[in-house]
């Protein structure tokens, strides 16, 4: 019986692994500091990402948020756009996905204009 179990937990955790896109990294970096006013930015997952179907939101500090265009994706599991006439402060990157099995995730990347 706890052979089953166990059996029955890592095939459950296995799912969950599978069952989101996970960012794996990021250009800026998670709470870096980067020169503006202009900046590329790039997300890389874990998974194949539904370039057609993700959405990138910049939200300032204020709470102003614009939606920043994908260019057209050269590797699977790569998101890449840029952000023009950046000012000295806080932004959050908020991120929406659609991995390749089906399932949306999202998350945010904070950091700082210099």
């Amino acid at each position: 019986m706890p052979a089953l179990f166990l059996l029955l937990l890592v095939g459950s955790a296995t799912e969950l692994c599978w069952a989101h896109a996970i960012l794996m990294e990021s250009t800026p970096k998670i709470n870096s500091t980067v020169s503006g006013p202009d900046i590329d930015i790039t997300l890389r997952f874990n998974v194949r990402i539904d370039g057609g179907r993700s959405r990138v939101l910049l939200v300032a500090s204020d709470g102003t948020s614009s939606s920043l265009t994908l260019a057209k994706q050269e590797k699977p599991d790569i998101l890449q756009m840029h952000a023009s006439g950046l000012k000295p402060g806080a932004y959050k990157l908020q991120w929406k996905v659609l991995a390749s099995d089906g399932h949306m995730s999202n998350g945010d990347v904070p950091f700082a204009v210099k």
